[in-house]
């Protein structure tokens, strides 16, 4: 069972994504707040598995929540919620500790699906402010000219983060310890000048890297 909590300020905003992921087999929806201050006490107090967060709120917004979220021990997979094709706290969410983000006009059947996709350990991301996201980050000559100076091996790390694999997958299908990923994940970081691994797995579209399997 994937324990969600959804915070955003508009209840009927938070009670619309409750009716839908409620619906959803395998899915409970454990809570709702509705400004960042609330939502940080419901992580301590729920211990969710994944948090839908608005970004834009009054008081505490979803940037400090996020931030805050961060330090709790074993913290939930935070997901942040979006009205703009790309709003201009997107990045700076991603870089706070979000695993991804999507716009709240998603549609339920895509809402729950992805929901699913965080819970598992995979990076989410709203197709159209993806692109937009990527353009802003590294254009595509950029990014082939940075792929350009990684190893064989680190190139197959960076088409699996492309694909949203965790490290745990990678490992499998690389037939590498965790460990080792891990290693790969950080070093990556590092040489291509990313913040986290969803800027990775950006710059990875980006390059046009598709990982086998991946349509």
């Amino acid at each position: 069972m994937v324990r969600i909590l959804v915070v955003d300020d508009e209840r009927m905003v938070c009670a619309h994504l409750t009716t839908i992921l409620s619906a959803a087999e395998g899915i409970e929806v454990v809570g709702s707040a509705y400004d960042g201050a609330e939502a940080v006490e419901a992580v301590w107090r729920l211990r969710p598995d994944v948090v839908l967060m608005d970004l834009r709120m009054p008081g505490v917004d979803g940037l400090t929540a996020i931030e805050r979220i961060a330090t709790a021990p074993a913290p939930p997979r935070v997901v942040a919620l979006t009205t703009f094709d790309l709003d201009e706290y997107v990045l700076r969410a991603l870089r706070a500790g979000a695993v991804g983000f999507l716009l709240k006009s998603t549609s339920p059947e895509d809402l729950v699906d992805l929901v699913r996709v965080a819970a598992a350990g995979h990076t989410v991301l709203s197709a159209v402010p993806a692109r937009r996201l990527v353009s802003n980050t590294a254009d595509a000559g950029r990014a082939r000219d940075l792929v350009g100076s990684l190893t064989e091996r680190e190139v197959e790390v960076l088409e699996s983060l492309g694909a949203g694999r965790s490290n745990q997958q990678i490992a499998r299908r690389l037939h590498l310890s965790e460990a080792t990923v891990k290693g790969y994940v950080s070093r990556l970081l590092v040489k291509l000048g990313c913040d986290n691994r969803t800027e990775a797995a950006l710059l990875a579209r980006d390059a046009g890297l598709r990982s086998p399997g991946q349509r």
